[in-house]
């Protein structure tokens, strides 16, 4: 029966055609090794709108690593008060177990002998019945004594335990703090490899854009600040234009979204949360059609990014890493709610 097979090319053995496949999967090989990073070969084209989504993600890790952060920080409060507590309780038990110890020595001496026999020897009868009440009174006292000192170690036997429970998640909070910081510098190395595989022109032109979904829309409230604290952070916003984006940080040298809103009202002399997400709580909501200079705009549906609303349909904010705090439209993102502190 005749054969099938298509013969080999003249001169072409079968050894020889191995290792001609050989070396064309190495130089495949090659070639998708040396792709761009941050873009599958065969993948879809870098897009600005990508870019976006790696920075909305690394801020909403941005935000969970301040909260988490804050967390830590009023754990650490909590500890050392904690511990100086305890320390003042031990002392206190301390002082009161020493004068029990002093007030039941000098009864054991003094109730060796019979009272009577006491009362019948003494050259001063007055005087010793004015001791044994003394003593009758001292013994009501130490009874007093003793119930402070049993009760005041049990409290301070409850804040120890307390003082255990903080510090157990004192230490789980730090490494929230550390998880979420390596997730931020996944996010925005991601970013910034997608960033850098983007044609020249559209690299230029998202630095000097604003964020996706940018828009014009803009209140038509009152212009001038509801209060002199909002103006006096507004003052501060507008002061800071120019510094740059720094995750993490809220001032003065450099901002994330929230710590910029954060930094601007302490200059008014408000305290505000650290995270944007409590931020949006931090005040009386207002319709977006009713915004003053000093509100605070949360953008997104989780208000994983916040502004301030600074009057002419703008905002100043934080964008992010690369950017430096500037003006923004404030339908630069959509708007989930604005807040007057």
């Amino acid at each position: 029966m005749a054969s099938h097979r298509r013969p080999s090319p003249p001169g072409l053995t079968h050894s020889a055609r191995v290792t001609v496949l050989s070396a064309a999967a190495a130089t495949a090989a090659a070639a998708l090794g040396t792709a761009p990073a941050g873009a599958a070969p065969d993948g879809p084209r870098p897009s600005r709108a990508g870019v976006d989504r790696l920075l909305a993600d690394a801020e909403r890790a941005t935000e969970e690593f301040n909260r988490a952060g804050e967390r830590a920080g009023e754990l650490r409060t909590r500890t050392r008060a904690a511990q100086d507590a305890l320390a003042r309780g031990q002392e206190r038990l301390n002082r009161m177990r020493g004068a029990l110890g002093a007030v039941a020595s000098t009864q054991y001496r003094l109730g060796g002998a019979d009272p009577a026999l006491m009362l019948l020897l003494s050259a001063d009868p007055d005087s010793y019945l004015s001791g044994a009440e003394l003593m009758e009174r001292i013994g009501d006292r130490q009874t007093d004594t003793l119930h402070e000192y049993l009760r005041s170690q049990r409290e301070l036997v409850q804040r120890r335990a307390e003082a255990d429970r903080d510090l157990a998640e004192l230490e789980r909070s730090r490494a929230a703090v550390a998880r979420h910081k390596r997730t931020v510098e996944r996010k925005l190395a991601a970013a910034r490899r997608l960033l850098n595989a983007l044609p020249a022109d559209e690299r230029s032109a998202y630095d000097r854009s604003s964020r996706s979904g940018r828009g014009s829309l803009g209140p038509a409230g009152g212009e001038t600040p509801a209060s002199s604290r909002a103006a006096a952070a507004v003052a501060a916003a507008r002061g800071a234009v120019g510094r740059p984006y720094v995750w993490g940080a809220n001032g003065p040298s450099g901002f994330d979204c929230s710590g910029l809103t954060q930094w601007s009202y302490a200059q008014a002399g408000v305290g505000l949360p650290r995270t944007s997400q409590a931020q949006r709580y931090a005040g009386r909501r207002v319709p977006l059609s009713q915004a003053r200079p000093g509100d605070l705009v949360a953008y997104r549906h989780d208000a994983s990014h916040i502004g301030m609303y600074v009057g002419n349909g703008q905002v100043v904010h934080a964008p992010y890493p690369g950017a430096a705090v500037r003006y923004d439209p404030v339908g630069m993102m959509p708007v989930s709610s604005v807040t007057r502190v």
